[in-house]
């Protein structure tokens, strides 16, 4: 029987240590994704985006490794946060105006034809109430910087001003894209000071056009 896949282990993407930024080059990768809106604490939403990405992930896993002997490992919740003014989240933390993207990666052979067939088999179990706004999307991010922060959502905006503000510029480096976030520590079970979270942030050259 092939190996398990953990592609936390060997994607360079999925890398990331305390205190210490890194611009990291981000592959295409390929997610399921699902869209919200308002403060996650709070927004049933989120909770139900949450409830549709799992089934349909750990569907998925157990038909590659049925029909195409190509078994791995389930990967972390992510996230992409934005805001209109992004004072809202890197600041003021005002959670209810917060957009965001659920995501979790899938390896590059899932198809759009085994997601359908999944997301099929998930329905005829009941199926969770957000399960027909999943999606299968790819994210190109490139270039990027990013670093770990171990500790409550709510005390990333030190780590993250520094990041924005001196990192980045420090390095003739500017944002591009959305804030992301990657949940290495199951936030449902694992207590706030102790939960890890990779912090990333696409950049471009501070000179250069967003093209």
């Amino acid at each position: 029987m092939a190996d398990k896949i953990d592609h936390k282990k060997i994607l360079d993407a999925y890398q990331a240590k305390r205190g210490q930024f890194r611009i990291v080059d981000v592959p295409e990768l390929r997610y399921l994704a699902v869209d919200g809106h308002g403060d996650p604490n709070t927004s049933a939403a989120f909770a139900d985006a949450v409830e549709a990405l799992y089934p349909v992930a750990y569907t998925l896993k157990f038909a590659s490794k049925r029909e195409l002997g190509r078994d791995y490992v389930v990967m972390p919740l992510e996230g992409l946060w934005w805001a209109d003014d992004m004072d809202a989240f890197t600041a003021a933390r005002d959670k209810s105006r917060w957009d965001w993207t659920l995501l979790i990666m899938v390896p590059d052979w899932t198809d759009q034809q085994m997601f359908d067939a999944a997301v099929a088999r998930v329905r005829t179990k009941g199926g969770p109430a957000r399960l027909g706004d999943v999606r299968l999307e790819t994210l190109a991010e490139g270039r990027c910087v990013q670093t770990l922060h171990v500790g409550s959502f709510d005390d990333e905006a030190e780590t993250l001003a520094r990041m924005h503000d001196e990192f980045i510029p420090a390095n003739g480096l500017r944002r591009t894209g959305r804030h992301h976030e990657i949940y290495l520590s199951d936030f449902r079970r694992v207590a706030p000071e102790k939960q890890r979270t990779i912090l990333r942030q696409p950049v471009a050259d501070a000179a250069g056009s967003d093209q």
